[in-house]
């Protein structure tokens, strides 16, 4: 079967999807990703074929931040989004027999889908089904605050607004959970909404009736683990929790000498990384992270991310984009930005985390961290200072509760297989199943 994966936003909205991408191959079907451009070079290193999307999320960003007023950062979204939107369309009228898409742009693979007869299924990285368990990423009162439940590529678009919150992930009560988690969607769904209609508009398609864009997907399946997000009792039929899906490395990678002689030269460092977070406050990001590092007297491997991070002395290592699976588990500890694929990682690897979110849904997982404990409280980004980091890095590697319990979770994660449930759907799919990426098949529920 040949099948079309449709993802948009940053590194950690693709790389799940190259790991996932990888076992459908292995089981014989033919799989393409379509992705922004930046990142063809992983998805081909990876094995499959990359169908290109326009734009770049990381100059979008940029553009909402030169923007004069919050009028002109919705008209610069709504051009990348009605160029994304042509882009999804091109992306599966050159041929699929079927669409994973990720939640952002759920609401346009859809259409695209509807427009070329080829079925649909939901593959999302975060929970984007209002429920009475939690407020879902980003609810308003919740961990997270004002924001979209995805990431980067979340139902606003790249970039989508949020801010750090409170601690918690559950604080609002039933009733209040599940009002956040329906007001969030319907905002969100408001942001793509003249989207869609130009788009449906275009494709000579009836307009939707949901203010939801991705309500009439079934089945929709959550790529995390449910040790760490269990499935909610209220979610609708057809909305299921998987397991991980692992982002693949790229075949012929190696890790650099540099790298490899850093390691062996002392004991197991830090991992330090905000990802896509805070792109042009590298210097001054650079220059907090050496001096927590001081402070801990620890080892530090630092990624530079859209940063630019760099950070300087005898005992820290300054890195690119490399695979987390082949670095997390040589470290000590990790600190990170919390965004799903990162905070999966550092789960996988089995070491403790700080976290240190910043928006959308890495509130959301860096309150999971905590509580799991496998994590100390979390650090807003926008309120991080050295004194803060350094504490937070001596806190993590001190308490021997929080390694013991990331090993634990570490090997309870490793027996589930994500993908094997993406696989079985697929199949009722080529069977014909009712049900099985049947875009009129959605059913009302608590979302």
């Amino acid at each position: 079967m040949r099948i079309l994966i449709v993802t948009a936003g940053s590194r950690g909205d693709v790389a799940p999807f190259t790991g996932l991408g990888r076992r459908l191959l292995d089981a014989g079907h033919e799989i393409a990703v379509a992705a922004h451009a930046p990142f063809a070079g992983l998805v081909r290193g990876c094995g499959l074929d990359h169908r290109p999307l326009p734009g770049d999320p990381r100059e979008l960003i940029r553009a909402r931040g030169r923007a004069a007023s919050p009028g002109e950062a919705r008209a610069v979204t709504a051009a990348f989004l009605d160029r994304l939107a042509d882009g999804v369309v091109g992306a599966v009228a050159d041929g699929t027999d079927l669409v994973l898409t990720a939640f952002g742009p759920a609401g346009l693979s859809r259409a695209a889908g509807e427009a070329c007869a080829v079925p649909v299924i939901g593959t999302y990285l975060a929970p984007s089904f209002a429920t009475r368990e939690f407020p879902l990423p980003g609810a308003s009162g919740a961990a997270g605050g004002p924001g979209a439940p995805g990431g980067h590529g979340g139902p606003g678009g790249p970039g989508a607004p949020g801010g750090p919150g409170a601690p918690g992930d559950g604080g609002l009560g039933p009733e209040g959970n599940l009002a956040a988690g329906r007001e969030l969607l319907a905002r969100a769904g408001g942001l793509q909404a003249e989207v869609l209609t130009r788009l449906r508009a275009r494709l000579g398609l009836p307009a939707t009736a949901s203010p939801e864009p991705d309500a009439e997907i079934r089945p929709v399946l959550h790529g995390f683990s449910p040790l760490v997000v269990p499935r909610p009792a209220d979610w609708p039929s057809q909305v299921e929790v998987v397991g991980y899906w692992w982002p693949a490395r790229p075949r012929d990678w190696q890790p650099p000498a540099e790298l490899t002689d850093f390691l062996q030269a002392g004991p197991p460092p830090v991992f330090i990384g905000f990802g896509s977070m805070a792109p042009g406050q590298g210097e001054r990001l650079g220059e907090l992270v050496t001096a927590a590092v001081a402070r801990a007297g620890v080892r530090a491997v630092v990624q530079a991310g859209w940063a630019g991070l760099t950070a300087s002395g005898d005992d820290v290592l300054t890195v690119g984009d490399l695979p987390h699976d082949w670095l997390f588990p040589r470290t000590a500890a990790v600190v990170h930005h919390a965004g799903a694929g990162t905070t999966a990682a550092g789960l996988r690897a089995g070491v403790p985390a700080v976290a240190v979110p910043a928006m959308a849904d890495q509130p959301f997982w860096a309150a999971r961290l905590h509580r799991l404990g496998v994590a100390p409280r979390p650090l807003p980004l926008d309120a991080l200072t050295a004194e803060s980091l350094g504490a937070a890095i001596t806190a993590c590697l001190t308490d021997p509760a929080l390694g013991r319990r990331a090993a634990d979770l570490a090997e309870a994660v490793a027996a589930e297989d994500g993908a094997a449930t993406v696989l079985a759907h697929i199949g009722a799919v080529g069977r014909g199943e009712a049900g099985h990426g049947d875009r009129t098949s959605g059913e009302p529920g608590a979302s």
